[in-house]
């Protein structure tokens, strides 16, 4: 058993997938958890530069895999501005009509306004459909965690919410790849297993223990187990549902920018939906 498991273990260092993962990893997490630090702007237009990236990547895959045709440019720019949203106030002389809900209206109205003068007609709502989808789901997903990084002890809450989302990961996939019996999603996702699943909860709660206790966040023991496992479980979910997206398209990676990771929109499926998850726990928990 031992000798299988150094096998194992041997595999995947030398696996030079996992290396470039492993690689990528030390040079980009130092360089992000700086510009967490620091706030706003740096923090924004990080989340802008994955936001462009992330959109990009999601309508050049919808066009290659389904020949639909999103308004991509108009898709990109609202992406932008759903990601900045959270530092919108109210519009003057507008009754405090809130900028956000103007910004969904748009999104809504003004694309199917502009594909009457497109020539493609018969394809003209599932255009309509995938570039507000592209909004939704990067854009919108993002600005999450803008808003958390803008609330009371931002900078603990953020780090806690991509720490453990990170823990999650790599706990469910070294645990995956080495003890992983037992499929959860073969035709979602083949290589997951349970035991990945499970070693990705406890990773995650160790983690997020530990970063609300360093940060000296307002939750006591048990919240912090609780947002732990929440985390991994919401941030999996938001995996599964990326790998779904990918299969449907029959793509095996959005890009290949980050070295062993894929593209932009690969490394914020997790992280999309831990965002989301973490500001209604702060907001339930925690007034803002």
């Amino acid at each position: 058993m031992r000798s299988e498991m150094s096998q194992q273990i041997t595999r995947l260092i030398d696996n030079p997938v996992f290396r470039k993962r492993t690689i990528t990893t030390i040079i980009a997490l130092p360089l992000v958890a700086v510009i967490i630090w620091l706030g706003s702007p740096w923090f924004t237009i990080l989340g802008v530069v994955w936001g462009i990236g992330g959109a990009n990547e999601f309508y050049s895959i919808i066009k290659r895999s389904r020949g639909i045709k999103p308004l991509t440019y108009f898709g990109l720019l609202w992406v932008i501005l759903a990601i900045i949203s959270p530092h919108f106030g109210a519009i003057p002389h507008l009754n405090g009509i809130s900028p956000v809900a103007l910004l969904l209206t748009t999104a809504i109205i003004f694309p199917l306004v502009m594909l009457l003068w497109r020539s493609d007609k018969e394809n003209a709502f599932a255009n309509w459909a995938w570039t507000i989808a592209g909004i939704l789901y990067v854009g919108w997903l993002l600005s999450y965690f803008i808003a958390l990084r803008n609330v009371e002890d931002g900078r603990g809450w953020v780090y806690l919410a991509m720490l453990s989302t990170f823990a999650s990961d790599i706990g469910a996939y070294l645990i995956g790849r080495l003890l992983g019996k037992h499929k959860m999603a073969p035709y979602i996702s083949p290589n997951k297993t349970w035991e990945g699943a499970v070693a990705g909860v406890a990773g995650s709660i160790l983690i997020c223990t530990m970063i609300a206790f360093l940060f000296h966040l307002p939750i006591n023991y048990w919240q912090a187990i609780l947002l732990g496992a929440l985390i991994s479980i919401v941030g999996q979910l938001g995996d599964l549902v990326k790998s779904l997206f990918k299969r449907n398209m029959t793509v095996k990676d959005s890009g290949n920018v980050l070295p062993g990771h894929g593209g932009f929109l690969d490394r914020m499926d997790s992280i999309a939906f831990t965002g989301v998850a973490v500001y209604y726990f702060v907001a339930f928990f925690i007034p803002i």
